[in-house]
C-alpha cells in the first residue's frame, strides 16, 4: 500500500485575493492548471448539493513541483463560520518555517493579515530555541510564523 499526503485545502471567500496572499506572503507558486469544476461527480464527493468551485492549488516552500499543495477554491455558495480561534475543535493552523518572523509579520500584516497573539520565544528542551506567532490570513484562517535557533 502507498500512501502520500497530497494537499490541504482552504475554502475562501475570494480565492483569487487568498491565492495572491500566499504568493507573495510565503513564496507559494501556482501549480496550473486553474480549477473551475462543478457537476454531478463533484456533488457526489463533496456532499454539496450543487457544487460549484474555482481555485488553484499553490506549490508550498521547501517542497519541489512534486511535493503537498496549498488548494484555495472558492465554491459558488460559501457559507460563513465562526472565527476559528488557536484552541478551536478540529484543523487548528498552518505553519510556516521562516528565517525572520518580524520581516514576514511586517510582509503579512501589510497584505491583509491580522495578529492573534505576539512575538513569542522559548527553548525546547533537545530541539532548540523556538520563535513564533500566530496570525490571521485575510479570510481568517490561522498561521502559525515559526523560526528555529
Amino acid at each position: 500500500m502507498s500512501i502520500r499526503y497530497a494537499h490541504t485545502n482552504i475554502v475562501a471567500r475570494d480565492w483569487k485575493r487568498l491565492t495572491d496572499f500566499y504568493i507573495k506572503v510565503f513564496d507559494c507558486r501556482p501549480k496550473p492548471p486553474e480549477r473551475n469544476q462543478s457537476g454531478a461527480w463533484l456533488e457526489k464527493g463533496t456532499g454539496v448539493a450543487n457544487a460549484a468551485l474555482q481555485g488553484m492549488h499553490l506549490t508550498l516552500p521547501g517542497h519541489g513541483a512534486e511535493g503537498p499543495t496549498l488548494e484555495i477554491y472558492q465554491y459558488r455558495e460559501v457559507i460563513d463560520s465562526d472565527k476559528p480561534r488557536p484552541n478551536s475543535k478540529g484543523l487548528g493552523h498552518l505553519a510556516f518555517e521562516v528565517d525572520n518572523v518580524y520581516e514576514i509579520l511586517e510582509k503579512a500584516l501589510k497584505l491583509g493579515a491580522t495578529k492573534i497573539g505576539e512575538i513569542s520565544e522559548n527553548m525546547v528542551k533537545g530541539v532548540g530555541t523556538i520563535q513564533f506567532i500566530y496570525i490571521y490570513d485575510p479570510e481568517d484562517n490561522i498561521i502559525e510564523l515559526q523560526s528555529w535557533s
